[in-house]
């Protein structure tokens, strides 16, 4: 297929440029082991990679990704919780001290979260998407109230609040608010434009999104 003999393509670059430049630090982190200081939680959109954006080297960041860069509230039901696995691997395992929850513009789970159109599709057809995005039923509701939930003044509104949600709800995990509590583990909320290359960074202090320099 021509998508994969592209990715090809760009593996023997890698492979001829950028793993010779970078071997000392591959071999560095095989022979001591990941050690991570940050973590991203970031979403699947093709148009924001977390290494890309941050240009950062092997092993400096521990990113997960998922639609709408969602993190599910603390809980101890059965099930398969995989972005609560990767949290407690990055904190407890890993001990990261910095958690950034990245979402973005232009945010397909955002905007399906905010229209909700998915809700009465099998799944295979989008009942996936509508069960993951439940977990901003709550953000929406305000959102919708305001804005509406067209336009890309909602659409805006929507990825902040998605980006808050989740915030809240890392902090529903007992062990990542005694760290954060503690000074041990810093919280950061982060916007990126596409549309302009830049990213936003949320102020604690008066819960608004910032350009960063």
């Amino acid at each position: 297929m021509p998508e994969f003999a592209e990715l090809l393509r760009g593996y023997r670059r890698f492979r001829e440029d950028v793993y010779p430049r970078q071997k000392e630090r591959f071999d560095q982190t095989i022979s001591e082991g990941q050690h991570p200081k940050l973590m991203i939680i970031g979403c699947s959109d093709s148009r924001v990679d977390p290494a890309q954006i941050f240009d950062v080297d092997p092993g400096e960041i521990f990113v997960v990704r998922n639609v709408a860069a969602l993190v599910p509230p603390f809980e101890t039901t059965p099930g398969l919780h995989g972005v609560s696995a990767a949290v407690e691997f990055a904190v407890q395992m890993l001990g990261v001290k910095q958690i950034v929850v990245m979402g973005h513009g232009r945010c397909g789970g955002c905007q399906a979260a905010l229209t909700q159109n998915f809700e009465t599709k099998p799944h295979g057809e989008g009942a996936f998407v509508a069960d993951w995005i439940e977990l901003l039923d709550e953000a929406r509701k305000p959102v919708a109230r305001k804005h509406g939930t067209t336009g890309r003044k909602a659409e805006l509104a929507m990825e902040f609040a998605a980006i808050r949600q989740s915030l809240a709800n890392l902090r529903s995990f007992p062990w990542v608010a005694e760290k954060e509590e503690s000074g041990v583990l810093k919280l950061r909320g982060t916007h990126f434009s596409i549309a302009e290359g830049i990213l936003y960074s949320l102020d604690e202090d008066t819960g608004e999104f910032l350009p960063e320099d």
